[in-house]
């Protein structure tokens, strides 16, 4: 009997072993799947010109006073955000609240008159019609009702302009815009046309750079072109060419508008400008399979028998999510696209350990 329980429970030890090998179930002579690649072939590229070019804001300038007074308030300093339309600065408004005062009581006493104007009018009319009264008292209430209908205008035009000169003490921002100068201090006395606080609003850049003459009519004709920051490609939104050259450089200057709220990008810094002046034929490869390996780029070539090598390659700018190759391959030639797989298939084996006796 106890030889029948050994021999069961060396059965139940041999099956528990080879359920939990973790052997590979892949039958030996299975394939191994096979790498994704593309050939590299030659694609029609544009041919860029670079140069340098400094950016600028669209939106910039200094606010001046329009009325006269003594500075009471300044509620923003350089380096702040200031939004549209908020009061920068105050001045003192006491001149200004007295004459709107002044105003609206003429404009009272010109309304109370035009319309005691009008109602003679009519009861002198009423009574010429009746022919109680002659013509004469008629063209009298006539020209004192026109007399007092000019009289309410003026008021009006006067109380109009006494409220804007009150708006005048409260210095407005007209757009939205950092503070770049502040020209007043709180206590000096400005008149009009003073200048008291300068600003820019980053929402619109612009670049401004200057084109020899030898590419201008090309940079004319196709009006492409694109700013380059850190490995960046910014495609320019509107290009403008100065209809005359510069003296004595012979340079036309241009304007290239930047999409707006441009990241990291500030007036006062130097770019590179791209111009596109024409097309050639570039290799290009998608930027997915390009390998960095401190300072070494390279890719995975495929050969023709499915060998796998990694090789070295020289890049230039990328366009649209494809690097130009300047050398390193070849037309024809086949890269693979992921080059995590790739890197796999140079990993050699692991040796297997063989099974002691």
């Amino acid at each position: 009997m106890s030889r029948l329980l050994s021999a069961a429970g060396a059965a139940v030890l041999v099956a528990l072993v080879a359920g939990c090998g973790g052997g590979d179930r892949t039958p030996k002579g299975a394939a191994a799947p096979a790498l994704a690649s593309v050939i590299v072939e030659p694609r029609s590229a544009p041919v860029e010109r670079e140069l340098d070019g400094k950016i600028e804001a669209v939106n910039q300038g200094t606010v001046a006073a329009q009325t006269s007074g003594r500075v009471s308030e300044i509620l923003y300093d350089v380096n702040d955000f200031v939004p549209a339309g908020a009061v920068i600065m105050r001045l003192r408004a006491t001149e200004q609240r007295a004459g709107l005062a002044q105003a609206e009581a003429s404009l009272r006493e010109a309304t109370a008159r035009e319309t005691e104007a009008q109602t003679r009018y009519q009861r002198i009319a009423d009574m010429y019609e009746r022919r109680v009264v002659p013509k004469a008292a008629l063209d009298e209430a006539t020209a004192n009702r026109d007399a007092a209908v000019a009289r309410l205008a003026a008021a009006k035009a006067a109380i109009a302009s006494a409220r804007e000169g009150v708006a005048y003490t409260e210095i407005r921002a007209p757009y939205a815009g950092i503070v770049t100068k502040r020209h007043v201090e709180v206590g000096e006395t400005v008149g009009p046309g003073t200048p008291l606080m300068s600003g820019l609003s980053l929402q619109f850049l612009r670049v401004a750079v200057d084109i020899p003459q030898s590419v201008v009519e090309q940079v004319r004709r196709i009006k492409k072109a694109a700013v380059y920051l850190d490995g960046r490609r910014i495609e320019a939104t509107k290009l403008t060419v100065f209809p005359e050259a510069s003296s004595p450089s012979s340079t036309f200057r241009a304007r290239l508008e930047l999409p707006a709220n441009a990241a990291d990008l500030y007036p006062g810094m130097f770019v590179k400008v791209a111009f596109v002046v024409g097309e050639a034929d570039r290799i290009l490869v998608p930027a997915a399979v390009l390998v960095a390996r401190s300072e070494v780029t390279a890719v995975y070539v495929v050969e023709a028998g499915g060998r796998t090598s990694m090789r070295q390659v020289r890049v230039g700018r990328t366009v649209n999510d494809q690097v130009e190759i300047l050398a390193g391959l070849a037309a024809g030639e086949r890269v693979a696209l992921d080059p995590i797989a790739a890197m796999k298939e140079l990993k050699p084996a692991a040796p297997r350990s063989s099974a002691g006796p």
